[in-house]
């Protein structure tokens, strides 16, 4: 399996404060045709789709919701 490494940058709110989030990921192609997107720097953090640009958008809001739950409630 190739894997492709690249780079995505993510601008979420917190408290209303933009942040900027340049993460190097990862993606493959699995058995079934599917995306495969992963970011090493954060573990388990893990997204498909069935083009490159669905597992995009799905990878951003994983790493959003991944960076969201270390948040303080």
């Amino acid at each position: 399996t190739n894997i492709h490494p690249f780079k995505i940058l993510i601008l979420f709110l917190v408290n209303l404060a933009k942040f900027k989030y340049e993460v190097s990921c990862c993606h493959r192609v699995d058995e079934d045709g599917m995306y495969v997107v992963s970011v090493p720097s954060l573990p388990r953090c893990i997204s498909q789709g069935k083009t490159r640009g669905e597992a995009l958008r799905n990878i951003k809001d994983a790493i959003k919701s991944y960076l969201e739950s270390f948040k303080k409630t």
